[in-house]
């Protein structure tokens, strides 16, 4: 009985003045060298896979990682370069992290290009479908959609795919995936209509062009000024001179001199 007192007072003291998770302190605010550095990190990971240096992006990525272990664009990225190296094991646990962490679909549509790539069709279906319920206007979410439903024999539905990516955008290539399905499954009636939506979409697309061209043309051509010319200012004309000279003044004759006779 004693004993069982002694366990229950310890119980209450551990629970009161010991308790079983540590406090967690409040998040300190980075300091900037510490964002300087982590900048720095991203370009050099950034550059690196653009200059096709997977071992160096990698390094990169890590190191950010290592620093900041919830880093889901660190996650994401890391996965797409493991899926251009043909990791693809490691490149689907990279995106379900970054999934876990953020529900972005960006990291959703990877993880089905890598189980559409292996295979693995069924697990692709649901990583697009989620991705489209996430985010539906991106064309290219409906496009993968389309080549998993077309492998795993669905037809209607890779049709139902293309048509939504159609819609969000009109292009001629998504039509021609439809008309490929449908004269593979040999239906000659919907294949001739496909054809005939291709032709007038590709004479909508050259009438686009045309007006684009026209509207090109017009705003390349400087607007004309046109001078005003003022009138030259009239000037005075000197008063004309008189044709009639003037008077001319008396000549003045010279007093004769008178001659003395010298007797």
């Amino acid at each position: 009985m004693v004993a069982m007192l002694l366990l229950l007072a310890l119980a209450v003291f551990m629970a009161f003045f010991m308790p079983l998770e540590p406090r967690v302190k409040p998040s300190e605010e980075k300091s900037p060298k510490y964002r300087a550095q982590m900048r720095k990190l991203w370009q050099v990971a950034q550059t690196a896979m653009r200059e096709h240096k997977p071992s160096r992006a990698e390094k990169a990525l890590l190191t950010i990682l290592k620093f900041d272990e919830k880093n889901a664009a660190a996650y994401n990225r890391l996965g797409i370069l493991y899926a251009k190296s043909k990791k693809y094991d490691e490149a689907v646990e990279c995106f379900e992290i970054a999934q876990s962490l953020d529900n972005n679909p960006a990291s959703i549509h990877n993880a089905g290009l890598i189980y559409l790539e292996t295979g693995a069709y069924e697990k692709a279906e649901m990583a697009f479908k989620q991705a489209i319920e996430l985010e539906g206007d991106i064309p290219a979410r409906f496009l993968a959609l389309a080549k998993t439903e077309e492998k795993l024999g669905n037809a209607k539905k890779a049709i139902e795919a293309l048509e939504s990516a159609y819609e969000l955008d009109p292009s001629i290539p998504t039509l021609r995936q439809i008309l490929a399905i449908y004269e593979a499954d040999g239906d000659m009636e919907a294949a001739a209509a496909t054809t005939a939506r291709i032709e007038t979409q590709i004479a909508r697309n050259n009438a686009m062009k045309r007006v684009t061209r026209r509207g090109m043309r017009v705003t390349r051509r400087p607007a004309r000024v046109t001078k005003v010319v003022k009138p030259a200012p009239k000037l005075a004309k000197p008063a004309a001179k008189s044709a009639t000279k003037p008077a001319a003044k008396p000549v003045k004759k010279a007093p004769r001199k008178e001659r003395i006779a010298i007797k």
